[in-house]
């Protein structure tokens, strides 16, 4: 069993900040590329921001200045620093990690995608 658990959602008015956090346990050999995704009311979900195991981060085009990704290896954890934010930032922000894991056989093992449940922000004044 693998788990993301979001934390750090809320209300923040225009130009406000939050930090959302996303925790992953369980069953791992190995966590990849992980990410922050949002869907806001009516649109399909969208990438906010990416990071691989080596640090490097790429944003969506709206994002760029404004939003920070960053990763803990060692605690399993990827973390999403969002300011300056407007209106236009709300939606469901989801954590997202691809994931190594192994098999049951030795020397063999699978890669997966996995999702947390979805932590609401919202900007409003």
């Amino acid at each position: 069993q693998v788990q993301l658990v979001e934390s750090g959602g809320g209300l923040v008015q225009p130009g406000g900040s939050l930090r959302l956090s996303c925790a992953v346990s369980g069953s791992i050999f190995r966590i990849n590329a992980m990410g922050w995704y949002r869907q806001a009311p009516g649109k399909e979900r969208e990438l906010a921001a990416r990071i691989t195991t080596g640090g490097s981060a790429n944003y969506t085009e709206s994002v760029k200045g404004r939003f920070t990704i960053s990763r803990d290896n060692a605690k399993n954890t990827v973390n999403l620093q969002m300011n300056s934010l407007k209106p236009e930032d709300t939606a469901v922000y989801y954590c997202n990690a691809h994931i190594t894991r192994w098999t049951g056989v030795p020397g063999y093992y699978y890669n997966d995608e996995y999702w947390g449940q979805g932590t609401q922000v919202t900007v409003s004044s």
